[in-house]
């Protein structure tokens, strides 16, 4: 499918690796210019490095910390009239509830709720007078499934979720979208880290922690990062202009709901 989107201009957060980068890279595919960010230099300039040798497009690189003001805004300034925006970072790490403390939960909002925010505020005006716009935020399936250990995550997102809502609406009539995507268990570096620590937790090898894990998941496996940015780019592009306000699971069928 053509997405309609080639020449379009994307700023991708937290971009470097795992599913940031399969955003970049599938926006890459379709044509559009990025602008890309991390905190680790040698993964982001090998990931602008390949992204450029596969698609041709342009590439840039801005690297530092998204909850830093000044790395938001040297974003900003690199791409100020972006079309597309895909709002990832870092997210908060394993906890259990009685060892959160009121930092882990400051820290968790600033990064994974008032960051965001931020761009949006910042980046969907103009969208707005130039009548095209995507905004994506990579949630959590946690947002519509809270997990233990995870509650800052679940918190500071689900409060993202609920804080565009209303914005989601306000926009749509000038062709700007925002939509939140909700992933489950990916091959990710972090997905690797989470069952490292399951399986020192419960004295068992990776590859008995590994079999349980995607044996919880209907699908019998974890998700393709590539999968991930193929729904990003979908979103992002022409046909999905009545598509806003939408938190969309992709799981493997984890989450046992209808809705």
């Amino acid at each position: 499918m053509d997405l309609g989107i080639a020449g379009r201009k994307a700023i991708v957060c937290a971009s470097s690796k795992g599913l940031g980068r399969a955003c970049a890279r599938a926006l890459a595919e379709a044509g559009c210019a990025i602008v890309l960010n991390g905190r680790d230099a040698e993964a982001l300039a090998r990931t602008a490095r390949e992204l450029r040798e596969a698609t041709g497009v342009k590439v840039g690189e801005i690297l530092g910390d998204l909850d830093d003001p000044a790395t938001r805004s040297e974003l900003i300034a690199a791409c100020p009239d972006a079309d597309i925006l895909v709002n990832n970072n870092g997210g908060p790490p394993f906890k259990p509830l009685d060892q959160i403390t009121r930092e882990d939960i400051l820290k968790g909002v600033e990064s994974n709720m008032l960051t965001p925010i931020a761009l949006v505020q910042a980046l969907a005006p103009g969208m707005a007078e130039r009548k095209f716009g995507r905004v994506i935020n990579i949630t959590s399936s946690s947002v519509r499934a809270p997990i233990a250990g995870l509650d800052v995550s679940s918190g500071a997102r689900a409060g993202l979720t609920a804080f565009l809502a209303s914005a989601a609406r306000l926009f749509a009539r000038h062709n700007v979208t925002i939509n939140s995507i909700q992933p489950g268990s990916f091959e990710t570096d972090r997905q690797k880290a989470g069952l490292a620590r399951t399986a020192a937790q419960r004295g068992v090898t990776m590859d008995a922690a590994l079999a349980e894990s995607k044996a919880r998941i209907p699908a019998g496996r974890f998700g393709d990062p590539a999968e991930f940015g193929a729904l990003c780019a979908f979103l992002a592009g022409a046909q999905a202009g009545f598509i806003t306000g939408q938190n969309i699971l992709i799981d493997g069928g984890a989450f046992p709901g209808a809705f």
